[in-house]
């Protein structure tokens, strides 16, 4: 991708300002998607990526600029103008570039982009059939398959030179189910880094009378009762709310600007003593996993609270530098148009030793929240609050009535202490995560647990 001789003059340039580190990210990147509405093709089209970011360190202070001429005058001429955004009284003695190589974590069976539109446009006419099929209230489908091929270089001023291959492909259905002016809806996205052997491990029709159950169910549903109850989170997308209420407070991006409510909390209790937290880059062929992150660090299993106790923080190298802490392989970025930062991967509540069955009927009264939605949290606060896709009233230890409306409401830190019940069923769910580097892939998982007493937002007093 890239020549030595090209690399050691643009980091060079880099340095000439006086930046004790500079680091060239080279990517380029092949995308397809096709969509199928209603039982037509509405969308099929590929497109291509390619360009390259320089970063530079002044201290603990950094620059970045971007480029889609990758020449070796163009990237010397984006090197040169960062270099000029500021000055430092670093230098930088290049010495022999280093070739970091691990084993490959995410083997490929068959790349998609070696698969006519047409075979996946008719799986996901099948999946838009059987959609349909299952009851006559499904109005609407909408199913999308996405693949994706990327292929990174790192270089930086340390010697480092590391290259990555990223293949991810992933499936998604809506079903919407209508009736009498009401509307409700049923979603399913499985995906992997892996290629068109997705559709090896998961039946599109399965996936798609799942998606049309969730949305028949829900439509006749009644309006969930609000209040403070117990609420039992099912397992997979559940994970939903460690993420975003907690995990991106983990992240030593937040952490490092005193925005985060872990800050200056490691080795502290900050969950139940049931709660083990992981965030692992290394699960084979999992839809957050890579072989290296976006800084060219190996990914590891960083273990975040174990039985309750903040082990570690997420660590790319610019916030590690702040902090004084080490790379935790946790640099990640959406493209070479942003600056990576610490970010999860796959990032889970590990199991625990209670039966799914032994939760629900130790429950008098509450929620199961078998299915979670869209929500927001400010990570400086941890306050969020998750509308439930799919839910249903527990009465005397037995999921009885299905309610829709539901909306889980309350503090990332709050509920992790309030977890008294976790399940020995774990599983994991897809999804993109948004943050200052951009929209990445990311897993989410956890057994079902349950949290004692929680603020339900409903239709209903």
């Amino acid at each position: 991708m890239l020549k030595q001789t090209t690399a050691e003059r643009v980091l060079d340039a880099a340095v000439s300002g006086g930046a004790d580190f500079a680091e060239i990210f080279l990517e380029h990147t092949g995308r397809s998607q096709i969509s199928v509405v209603n039982g037509k093709v509405e969308q099929a089209f590929g497109g291509v990526e390619h360009g390259a970011g320089i970063r530079l360190f002044f201290g603990s202070q950094a620059i970045y600029g971007y480029t889609n001429d990758t020449s070796e005058e163009g990237l010397i001429r984006t090197a040169k103008e960062a270099a000029a955004a500021a000055r430092g009284a670093g230098g930088v003695q290049m010495g022999d570039f280093f070739h970091r190589r691990r084993p490959n974590i995410n083997p490929i069976q068959r790349y998609p982009s070696g698969v006519a539109k047409q075979i996946k446009a008719e799986l996901l006419l099948r999946a838009s059939r059987a959609a349909f099929s299952y009851h006559d209230l499904i109005t609407q489908t909408r199913c999308t398959a996405v693949d994706v091929e990327q292929s990174v270089l790192v270089v930086n001023t340390d010697g480092l030179w590391a290259e990555d291959k990223r293949v991810r492909s992933r499936f998604s259905i809506e079903a919407v189910a209508s009736e009498g002016g009401q509307k409700q809806s049923g979603y399913t996205a499985p995906g992997g880094s892996v290629g068109f052997e997705l559709y090896d491990k998961i039946d599109v029709e399965e996936e798609a009378e799942r998606a049309a159950k969730t949305a028949v169910t829900m439509l006749g549903a009644q309006l969930c009762p609000a209040g403070r109850m117990p609420v039992v989170i099912d397992n997979g997308f559940g994970g939903v709310i460690f993420h975003e209420a907690c995990g991106h407070g983990l992240e030593a991006a937040a952490v490092a600007r005193n925005a985060s409510v872990f800050a200056g909390k490691l080795g502290q209790q900050i969950a139940s003593p049931l709660v083990t937290a992981i965030d692992d880059g290394t699960i084979a062929n999992a839809w957050g996993s890579a072989n290296m992150d976006d800084e060219g660090t190996p990914t590891r299993k960083n273990v975040l609270i174990e039985k309750g106790v903040l082990k570690t923080y997420l660590v790319d190298k610019l916030n590690g530098r702040k902090l004084g802490l080490a790379s935790t392989g946790s640099a990640r970025r959406e493209s070479y148009r942003f600056a990576p930062s610490s970010r999860m991967s796959n990032t889970y509540i590990a199991a625990g030793n209670s039966r799914p069955e032994e939760i629900i009927a130790q429950t008098e009264y509450g929620l199961y929240a078998k299915q979670m939605g869209g929500g927001s949290v400010d990570p400086a606060t941890g306050v969020f609050n998750f509308a439930v896709l799919e839910g249903y009233l527990i009465r005397n230890g037995k999921i009885t009535t299905p309610v829709r409306g539901a909306t889980l409401i309350g503090k990332g830190a709050e509920v992790l202490m309030k977890i008294d019940m976790v399940g020995n069923n774990p599983a994991r769910a897809q999804g993109m995560c948004g943050s200052i580097s951009g929209s990445i892939p990311t897993d989410v998982g956890q057994p079902m647990i349950r949290v004692s007493e929680l603020t339900v937002g409903g239709r209903r007093g």
